[in-house]
């Protein structure tokens, strides 16, 4: 096993602003770490899910695009109301920063402290069985890559000492990095593949997982949320934040998903699979059934 990305997730998106450079670092046959974006709408379960993603993988970490919210006052109003759910409320430079920082150190940036984490996102209850049973996929899948690892014979009682030593530095260059597991970095946003930084971001994702919700029950759980910590303190939805802000610009961001612009109807195949996008398959997933799913592309696409 070599951590091989399958052609269709480093795939690069046909829709421009990614430089040579980025195609390159994509097409690499062996990743150091892969960038997995998980995004969808609000209260989707994007967050819960990086979460429970952090603890069956090894060797992984969560970079939140929350944590890159411009300052409150420097945000856009709609409909009379200041719009945190927009590609304008978020620093994408500074973002895009940060995703360079983790292709080219395999680490978060040293310098970001998270507030997201300071969120509580819900409960979520997987039953104990079903996490058995996802943590043994996750361990077929690691052990596959030392299993499969080349396997060096002993060497012979006739051979040299010089002979044993080359064929113990050949052993451990085989086993050397490229036969773990990559590291895996989460990355958690609502906006990763919206139509408004479509070309800016979708680069920077080796696998791009995009999670659903239906609109009552999207619009019950974000109701539910006791708020948001931010740069200033704390953010509460005012009455009709939902109606009036997060669902019509998750609606104009990723109509292009779905068949006649539908976000909870069918899935746009074509484009989808042209960009990478793996959708969830059904529209509302329980979380386990969710983390099943996304443990099935992870596992199948990195190997």
């Amino acid at each position: 096993m070599t951590g091989q990305l399958q052609s269709q997730t480093t795939s690069i998106p046909k829709t421009g602003g990614s430089s040579q450079e980025q195609q390159q670092r994509l097409q690499q046959k062996q990743p150091h770490t892969v960038i997995v974006g998980i995004s969808g709408c609000s209260s989707s379960g994007k967050t819960t899910l990086s979460r429970y993603l952090r603890d069956l993988f090894p060797d992984v970490f969560i970079l939140h695009e929350d944590d890159f919210y411009r300052p409150e006052e420097q945000l856009p109003f709609k409909a009379g109301l200041r719009d945190w759910d927009c590609a304008a409320s978020i620093d994408i430079p500074a973002f895009v920063s940060a995703l360079e920082y983790i292709h080219a150190h395999g680490s978060p940036p040293p310098d970001l402290e998270s507030k997201e984490d300071q969120n509580d996102v819900g409960p979520s209850h997987v039953p104990e069985e079903t996490m058995k049973r996802l943590k043994n996929m996750v361990k077929k899948w690691t052990d596959s890559f030392r299993t499969d690892a080349p396997n060096m014979s002993s060497s012979s009682s006739s051979s040299s000492p010089r002979e044993d030593g080359e064929r113990e530095g050949e052993r451990k260059q085989n086993l050397g990095p490229s036969q773990s597991p990559p590291r895996i970095a989460l990355v958690d946003g609502f906006l990763l593949y919206g139509s408004s930084v479509r070309d800016t971001l979708l680069p920077h994702f080796d696998i791009k997982l995009l999670t659903r919700a239906p609109y009552s029950r999207a619009k019950a759980r974000r109701e539910a949320r006791s708020g948001y910590v931010t740069l200033e303190g704390f953010w509460e939805d005012p009455p009709g934040y939902v109606d009036d802000v997060v669902w019509p610009n998750y609606v104009d961001d990723h109509a292009y998903l779905f068949a006649q612009g539908d976000v909870e109807g069918q899935v746009n195949k074509s484009t989808a699979s042209e960009l990478g996008v793996y959708v969830t398959p059904e529209l509302d997933m329980q979380m386990g059934e969710m983390l099943e799913w996304a443990i099935e592309v992870i596992t199948r696409t990195v190997r």
